[in-house]
């Protein structure tokens, strides 16, 4: 059989994971310090166990509505009322999904044709570009900098939009620079986009994880965005959910409509067990995640004077659990430092053009991670750089 052409190209042409390369090498070094996956070190909060644990108990283990469980719908809607005042309905306007990544792949697949152009800031999560590439859409790279504190500048915005643009991509708080948008940053995105027909995939997967006075503000929010707006959010980051892969879209029914149409094909429902559990999350967790967020907030600060330390400098993050360091003073590229220093010293990062060609000259640590792991892995960084002969910050 020739495989190479039976397989779409679409398909073929996708590039593999910057992130999963780097853990995968890693997961081959018992003694290395991986920094590099985006995924909570907390244990899922006991009463969400509790109530997974009791669904299978009493034998809760059937599909549910391909929507999802509607006393979860009708929870995901008053937590999003609670937290970020968006009001959805929860008959029509919620789609739980596997995870929110399928969520992202359902908006994608419902909005996006072939030719139409979808406007991706970066750098960003990897998976927003094969997604639409897959749909036959046009990727728009758009590069966000850090003279702008990675937020996307609304007249940089309003100069990509063509009578091709479909959709907007907003991945805030974002994964890897840790930017948030503040208030004025999505008004001013609102403004550009009043008076055309992009629609807005408002990716808010760490909207509970930011940092200071100021909370997430949803983009849908806003006067005349919610029409225009597809919310995804989800269970994985806020709850240290990660494995129960539960996530969710709220938008305009017509949209949300297609999307289930789609995820009825596709996948049926999502995780009978993890619905259930979700609903205890949303009802009693809030505490929780204030706890996980505090502890975040401690890592986040020693990470950035750790590397700030090292004479690497390092952009403070607002949000989510990332920090992105520059090393071009280190005169190597982005794969050539983290190659190396996996090699020399068993530390895994995520080289930053992972998250698009902007990401170059930057790299991607995690500190949602133990604080001896942190400090033990900004040692190892330290020595790595004394080795090389980089420049670095006076002690």
């Amino acid at each position: 059989m020739e495989y190479e052409k039976l397989i779409a190209p679409a398909a073929a042409a996708m590039r593999p994971s910057g992130i999963r390369k780097f853990f995968d090498l890693a997961a081959e070094m018992p003694e290395c310090i991986s920094l590099g996956v985006g995924e909570p070190d907390f244990k899922t909060p006991w009463a969400i166990r509790e109530a997974g644990i009791d669904s299978l108990e009493h034998g809760r283990t059937r599909y549910t509505s391909n929507a999802g469980l509607k006393e979860l719908r009708v929870e995901i809607c008053r937590y999003l009322k609670r937290r970020f005042e968006l009001d959805y309905d929860p008959l029509h306007e919620v789609l739980v999904t596997v995870g929110g990544s399928e969520a992202i792949d359902m908006c994608v697949r419902a909005l996006v044709s072939p030719g139409d152009e979808v406007i991706i800031p970066e750098p960003c999560f990897v998976c927003y570009e094969p997604i639409t590439t897959l749909s036959g859409g046009v990727p728009v790279h758009l590069p966000c900098r850090l003279e702008d504190e990675f937020r996307l500048n609304a007249e940089a915005l309003r100069q990509a939009i063509t009578p091709r643009t479909k959709l907007l991509i907003l991945p805030f708080p974002n994964n890897p620079t840790g930017a948030v948008l503040e208030r004025e940053d999505l008004e001013a995105i609102a403004e550009v986009l009043r008076g055309t027909n992009v629609i807005v995939l408002s990716d808010e997967i760490y909207s509970e994880l930011t940092y200071g006075a100021n909370r997430h503000i949803s983009i849908a929010s806003l006067p005349g965005m919610k029409e225009r707006t597809v919310v995804v959010n989800g269970f994985s980051k806020s709850y240290a959910m990660t494995g129960w892969r539960l996530g969710y879209a709220c938008g305009p029914a017509p949209i949300i409509q297609i999307m289930t149409k789609i995820h009825q094909s596709a996948i049926m429902s999502a995780p009978t067990t993890s619905q259930y559990a979700a609903i205890v999350a949303l009802k009693e967790c809030d505490k929780e995640i204030e706890q996980m967020r505090d502890e975040y907030n401690m890592r986040r600060r020693l990470v950035v004077k750790g590397f700030n330390d090292l004479g690497l400098t390092c952009f403070e993050p607002k949000g989510a659990f990332y920090a992105f360091p520059c090393i071009q003073s280190t005169g190597m590229t982005s794969q050539e430092f983290c190659t190396r220093l996996l090699e020399q010293k068993h530390v895994a990062l995520v080289p930053g053009d992972a998250f698009g060609d902007s990401g170059e000259g930057y790299c991607r640590v995690s500190y949602a991670y133990s604080v001896e792991h942190l400090k033990e892995a900004l040692k190892r960084i330290g020595e790595f750089l004394q080795e090389i002969g980089a420049p670095c910050a006076e002690q």
